[in-house]
């Protein structure tokens, strides 16, 4: 069978292609397209996902419960590298999306004494805390921690003298 027969037929010398050629020319097109999508799917699928989750903080006063507004939440790695600076709204109530690691959260406010606290973030998950802040004379301003610090160094100091006579 000649091939100019196969893709169509000539009328008044004009070749004009014949349904069983149109046909095919878009079976291939989407056989095509059917294939490149189950590919690009396929790849969306086994491609890896962002491994992060969201931290929840929670800031409440000690004593009363009440939300703590203006309080700022430090974002650490364990390496003490600062990833992210927050600071509390009315709510009280943080959040945050983070690499799946480990980090440390500092929390501190002018009126309170400053909290530590070490968390978890797993991928897709939600690391919830709740954090109780205490109120303190000294705040936990640089400078209020300074003293805490050098008051807890007197305080051992006369402790160790004490315990060795």
């Amino acid at each position: 069978m000649p091939a100019s027969r196969l893709l169509g037929y000539k009328t008044d010398g004009v070749k004009k292609p014949s349904l069983s050629s149109v046909q095919a020319i878009v079976a291939i097109t989407a056989g095509v397209l059917s294939v490149l999508g189950g590919a690009y799917s396929f790849w969306q699928h086994i491609k890896p996902v962002a491994a992060t989750g969201q931290v929840v903080a929670i800031l409440r006063e000690g004593r009363s419960d009440r939300p703590v507004t203006g309080a700022t939440v430090e974002v650490l790695t364990e390496r003490d590298e600062l990833v992210a600076t927050l600071t509390s709204p009315d709510s009280g109530r943080l959040q945050h999306t983070l690499k799946e690691g480990s980090y440390r959260l500092r929390v501190s406010h002018p009126r309170y004494a400053a909290e530590y606290l070490a968390i978890h973030v797993t991928s897709g998950q939600m690391a919830e805390v709740r954090v109780e802040l205490m109120r303190s004379a000294a705040g936990s301003t640089p400078i209020g921690d300074v003293v805490d610090e050098g008051v807890g160094a007197v305080r051992r100091f006369f402790r160790d003298l004490g315990g060795s006579k």
